[in-house]
């Protein structure tokens, strides 16, 4: 899928950014960029950031990481409190999520005012206490600047008082954060050394292709998959052979133009 058929495509809804019965509600909410991240950041909370915010995690029992559709996540959120989504809720009323989430509400809203949008897997290098963080963000094709434009809908004023970045989080630098595709091929160059790469105590190459087959599949709108149950990988399932290097390389030099194409090769992990 190449040039205009490939960003009219991005416009349109997969399974999980579609609204559902909620569409109308999507409809009345803004498409200005940094307006539109408050409002998410007015309806999320982080489960890494609650006590951050002052609050406390047993606030949020009975709630789920699990990333949600849209539809189901929006349904949370009104069930915790009705008023429109407009209305920034404090944080013990607002919806137990993670990155991807902010992510995938970002990229629902803008497919919905029918901006091509999708959401990346790769690394952050703006958190601890790895220098490049497992982390997802939202990409929007900008048609006036005529690129794509990576937005981390997560980063709000709090986590700009105590990560100190130096960027705007509507227009993220790609120094800053760096695709699954682009972390792999600088990997396998040499130029970043994968034991930087990771979350917690999970990290190096073994991760590196953890985030190149999610990134690929988010570019096929396969926003999670089975390659989300990382976490129960165990050695040596963590090692790579020869043949599946030579299968990553092949995948991430094709790029995000063939992510329809690899999707079938991607769809259990080989562990």
């Amino acid at each position: 899928m190449t040039g205009l058929a490939l960003y009219d495509d991005y416009a349109d809804h997969s399974a999980l950014t579609h609204p559902g019965p909620y569409d109308t509600l999507i409809n009345g909410l803004p498409s200005d960029i940094p307006v539109l991240c408050r409002t998410v950041q007015g309806l999320l909370i982080h489960e890494a950031w609650i006590e951050r915010n002052g609050l406390v995690p047993a606030a949020f029992a009975g709630q789920s990481r699990s990333t949600l559709p849209v539809a189901q996540r929006l349904e949370q959120i009104l069930a915790i409190d009705p008023r429109p989504l407009t209305t920034a809720r404090p944080g013990n009323s607002r919806a137990l999520s993670t990155c991807r989430d902010f992510s995938l509400m970002l990229c629902s809203v803008l497919r919905h005012h029918g901006v091509p949008a999708r959401i990346r897997c790769g690394f952050g290098r703006y958190f601890a206490p790895h220098p490049f963080h497992d982390h997802w963000v939202c990409e929007y094709w900008d048609l006036g600047a005529q690129r794509w434009v990576l937005v981390d809908a997560q980063l709000d004023q709090l986590h700009r008082s105590l990560l100190k970045f130096d960027f705007e989080p509507v227009d993220v630098p790609r120094t800053a954060y760096i695709t699954g595709i682009e972390a792999w091929k600088l990997c396998r160059a040499g130029v970043i050394d994968p034991a930087q790469l990771g979350h917690g105590s999970t990290t190096g190459l073994f991760f590196a292709r953890v985030n190149l087959a999610r990134d690929l599949l988010a570019l096929a709108k396969i926003e999670t998959s089975a390659w989300d149950t990382w976490r129960e990988a165990r050695e040596p399932h963590r090692a790579l052979e020869d043949a599946a290097l030579l299968l990553c390389d092949s995948m991430a030099q094709r790029g995000e133009e063939s992510a329809i194409e690899n999707a079938p090769l991607l769809g259990t992990p080989p562990w």
